[in-house]
Parts: structure tokens; sequence; C-alpha cells
């Protein structure tokens, strides 16, 4: 089935989008002027790609309109010394008219600048909410309305949180620059935190453009490479540079012609891509090799696991379950005790899964979790339990769930309870 042409346009303004924002940033040096131009130049590509096709060059093309549009801006808003030293920058060299802007600029810079806003939109002063949007929109590119769903709440509540932590940087005067080692090391932390929500949105998130959006999951990953060649020796960022590519190399088994969701035990193995499963599995140990385990070590782990495995039957669940005890004592919390219970099912039986998801403390906790209940009407339909309790639970499990391709799923599951 051909791909419309408006997708096609949309992916590649998304694939440019953190090199723009980089390039721009660079230039004005204004997180929201940088924004500004960038989304002027990313609708108007939309609109005259449409028409004339999209260039040999996307992101010179872009770029470039994105620039004009900066300096219009400029021109009608700012004065004095501010503009003039923004104009002559924008406008030194021909800039505007170089076949392409980003010219003189190489990989190492771009990345740097990247890396510059990265740490930026993970500044400490902002609260984790706010980290997590500031870098979806400035480096993922994902829309506010994506956003907002995401955080599951109005495209206007999120608005204005985005345009509070924009002011925020600018009443605080954060700068956008890579730490010193110091400042660096404790900020590691709530990078790794931001960037595996990132991930998560894009492998995970509820979208337009599908289940999966590989433009941000691959976003990610590129950001964590450059993390780990920024601190090599960091095992955390090892550890989620592996658990980032342990979970990316099964994307394309994770949903079937119709892109409907495939769960793990049934997805083909040959689809997964062994090459980044291994890359996942080598990092892992390098990580665990400098005795300083951590959960995000401890998660790459299991997920490497699985992805070695021939079959759910053949995966070393007894293993699974030993990394889930020392990631409780690690990272402890409901959702850790419920995957520790799913693998503990299948290295023991459904029952002993069941005795720990019914244990009360358990069922509080995870009540308004789908996944809990979707988990839970699964280990009953194991164990031969009464059809009517299974669909209790998926019905509580559908009452719950937001994500449409997970609902269509549970749905599905539903249905053969009733037959």
């Amino acid at each position: 089935m051909a791909i419309p042409i408006h997708d096609t346009i949309t992916r590649v303004v998304r694939d440019e989008w953190p090199r723009l924002m980089a390039t721009l940033y660079r230039d004005l040096g204004d997180l929201d002027a940088a924004e500004d131009a960038a989304q002027e130049a990313a609708e108007i590509a939309l609109t005259r790609w449409l028409d004339d096709g999209i260039p040999d060059r996307p992101g010179a093309w872009i770029t470039t309109v994105a620039r004009r549009r900066a300096v219009d801006r400029i021109r009608r808003e700012r004065t004095g010394r501010d503009k003039s030293e923004l104009l002559a920058r924008l406008e030194g060299d021909d800039l505007l008219e170089s076949p392409d802007p980003t010219e003189g600029l190489d990989d190492s810079a771009l990345q740097d600048e990247q890396l510059r806003l990265f740490f930026g939109c993970c500044h400490p002063a902002l609260n984790v909410e706010a980290q997590v949007a500031l870098t979806l929109r400035s480096l993922g590119g994902l829309t506010t309305a994506e956003i907002a769903r995401a955080f599951l709440v109005p495209e206007a509540t999120m608005a204005q949180r985005l345009v509070r932590a924009k002011r925020k940087i600018a009443a605080a005067a954060i700068p956008f620059r890579i730490p010193d080692d110091a400042e660096l090391l404790g900020r590691l932390g709530a990078v790794h935190h931001v960037l595996y929500l990132a991930f998560n949105e894009g492998a995970y998130g509820s979208s337009d453009d599908g289940p999966i959006r590989l433009d941000l999951c691959g976003e990610a990953i590129r950001l964590a490479r450059l993390l780990v060649a920024l601190v090599p020796d960091d095992a955390e960022t090892q550890g989620l540079l592996a658990l980032c590519l342990a979970i990316d190399a099964r994307r394309d088994a994770r949903v079937d012609d119709d892109g409907e969701l495939i769960l793990l035990e049934d997805q083909d193995r040959t689809r997964w891509r062994h090459d980044a499963i291994a890359e996942a599995g080598v990092l892992v140990e390098s990580a665990l090799r400098l005795g300083r385990p951590g959960p995000f070590q401890i998660e790459a782990a299991i997920q490497t696991l699985h992805g070695e495995a021939e079959s759910a039957e053949a995966t070393d669940w007894a293993q699974i379950v030993a990394l889930y005890d020392t990631l409780r004592h690690l990272r402890g919390g409901p959702v850790v005790e419920l995957n520790r219970a799913v693998a503990v099912a299948m290295a023991n039986g459904p029952d002993a899964g069941l005795r720990l998801l019914d244990d009360p403390t358990m069922s509080e906790a995870l009540g308004e979790y789908h996944y809990f209940h979707a988990a839970r009407a699964e280990l009953l339909s194991r164990s031969g339990a009464d059809p009517a309790e299974i669909a209790a639970s998926l019905d509580r499990a559908l009452a719950l769930v937001t994500d449409p391709a997970e609902r269509r799923l549970l749905e599905r599951r539903r249905q053969l309870v009733e037959r």
C-alpha cells in the first residue's frame, strides 16, 4: 500500500527536526525563537512540498526557510543592539542564500548542539514533567497535542505548561550547555529518566502515526549513543542504551500488516533485529563489569534475555525472576512487582503468579492500571479458571485502557473468552 504524500512529508520534516532545532538554536540562542521559526518552516514545507515535491536536500530547504522566517520575525519584533547582532549573525556570509545553511557545521558540532538542547531541557530547575515535555517538543518534534496525549491532559493544559517552562528558562537564565564533569554526573540520573520516557512514548505511546513512533525511538537511541560517547564509563548510561536497543529490536514484529499489536510470545522472532539484541547484550556485560549495578542495566538484562530466547517457552524465566528480585531492591514499586509476578508464573506456573497478583497490597496499588487486569486475565486463562472470571478481568482492563491499539487487542482477547 502506497504511503500518502502528506504522511511522507510529515515524516521527512520530523526526521529533520532535531538537526533543524540544533542549527536554529545555535544561531538564535533562544529556544522559543528557534521553535517558532522551525514550526513556521515545517508548515510551509507541508504546503509547498505537496505541490512541488520533496526537494533533493530537504534539510537544507527547511533550514533556509526557517532562517528567513527568523529574520522576518526579528525585524518585526526586536529593537536595538540585540536585533542588530542577531541579524548580522543570520545574514552574514550570505548564509540565507547558501544551498545548505548547515554547511560548515559538521556532525560532531551538530551533536554537541543537540546535547546542549537536551541538557537544557533536562535542567534540574524544571520539574520532571516539564523536562520530558520540552525534550519531546524540542528534540522529538512532537506536537503539543501529542505530548498532551502522552501525559493524559488536555492540549490547552499542556500548552500552558510548556509556556511556563520556557518562561522559567528565560527568567532563570538556564544555560543550554553540556555541563562540566562535576555537574554532569549529578544530572545524569534526570537525563536518563527523561530520555527513557521519550523513548517509551515512541515505543508504547498513542500517536496518529500508529502504536510505534520509529522517528522518536530512533532519536532517543541516537541521543543515548551520544551520552555513552560523552560518559563512556557510566554504567547506567550504557544500560539505558542497551535497554532501548533491546526493546527497539522487536519493533518490526510488534504489529501486524494492519497495524494491530502482537504480544511478545506470539511475535515472529525471525523479524527481530538480532544485531541490535547482540549489541544490547555487549553493552549489558560492559556495564555490569563496572560493578555499579543500576535499574537500567537490570531492565536491559531482562529484555536481552527475552531477545536471545528462541521462543517464550525457551526463555530463561528463572533468571528473569532473579533479575526482578534485584530490580525490586534497586527500584521497587507496584509495576516491578507486576512484571515479576508474570515472570514467576512463566517459571513456576500460573497459580504461583496469581497468588502474587491477588495479594491485597498488589491489587490495591494497581487497581486502576489496565495492564494489571490484563495480566490477571491471561494467568486466569492459563490456569483454566471460570470464563466469567477471565471476562471480568478483561472488562476491567477495557474500562481503563486509553490507547486504541491496546484496546483492540483486549477486545480480541475478550471475544475469544465468549466463544
